[in-house]
This record gives structure tokens, C-alpha cells and sequence, in this order.
């Protein structure tokens, strides 16, 4: 079944993957999708919705395992303050619900940021745009896909 990420990766001539897995409506972590996908949690990137504090919109990719640093992404992208997004705002303004949602295909177009450590490996892991479905591709490729810009967007060990 294609998805609007794999239809926009077909449309740009990109090679992926689409891995299904049995989805825990309980654990919609990374790290629970890497163990059913049979990745480390560091190659499958979770995409997070944030806002600024003037009101626009960015979407933060970082490994599964990580945690996003909101300072590192407000410097990265320019801006004041930036704080995730409310839950009940993602579906409405991605067309994805949570454990689904993907920056490629999203209904609105928002600036992408990616962690810096996406480049570190041959293969890596998003969600195809729905629960249960992750799309594997080359890192090169995700980001010219995503027009994500590379920045370092995760805190450091505690």
C-alpha cells in the first residue's frame, strides 16, 4: 500500500523500502519500532512537530533513542523559543496521528531539521505516514526529500 511519503519518493525517483510491523497502540516509541524492524533504535528517526514562539510550525527528525534539545532547534532554525507541538494540533496540521507522523507527503509544508547524526549510516528508518508501515532509504535521499537542513538537535549524554 503506498502512502503520500512513498508516492512523493516515487515521484523524485528515490529507492526505499516500505518494512510493515505489528503496531502497540500501548508503545508508539522509536525503540519499539527498531526492535519489530530489526534496526538500532539510533538508525529509525522519529519525526516530532514543534512550534516557535511566534506561532510557525517545524518538524525536528532525531534518532529514536534520542531526546530532542528545543534550544539547539530555536538556535538551529532561528528562532526565540520553540516548544513541542500540542498533541491535538499534529493530525490536523500533518494528516498523520501520532506513531505516523512523517515529514515527506505532510498536508502543510513545514521547515524540516534534521539531526546531524542522520549521516552517519548507509540506511535509515521513518514512518511511511501511517502506524505500522516505516519507509527505509538512504539518508541522502530522506533529506532531499524532506528538504530538511542538518543541525544538532539532541541533548547530550546526562
Amino acid at each position: 500500500m503506498k502512502t503520500n511519503a512513498a508516492r512523493l519518493l516515487d515521484s523524485l525517483g528515490i529507492s526505499y523500502e516500505l518494512r510493515p510491523y505489528e503496531v502497540d497502540p500501548d508503545d508508539l516509541t522509536a525503540i519499539s519500532v527498531a526492535r519489530k524492524i530489526g534496526l538500532p533504535p539510533e538508525q529509525v528517526f522519529k519525526t516530532l512537530l514543534t512550534r516557535t514562539n511566534t506561532g510557525d510550525h517545524l518538524f525536528a527528525v532525531i534518532p529514536g533513542d534520542t531526546e530532542l534539545d528545543l534550544k539547539k532547534l530555536a538556535l538551529a532554525a532561528n528562532a526565540k523559543k520553540v516548544e513541542l507541538a500540542s498533541l491535538k494540533d499534529v493530525e490536523p496540521l500533518t494528516g498523520y496521528i501520532r506513531g505516523g507522523v512523517t515529514v515527506m507527503g505532510a498536508k502543510k509544508t513545514f521547515p524540516a531539521y534534521a539531526d546531524e547524526t542522520i549521516e552517519l549510516f548507509d540506511i535509515i528508518s521513518v514512518s511511511a505516514g501511517q502506524r505500522g508501515l516505516q519507509l527505509i532509504l538512504a539518508p541522502a535521499d530522506y533529506l532531499r526529500a524532506a528538504e530538511a537542513t542538518i543541525a544538532d538537535l539532541t541533548k547530550g549524554p546526562a
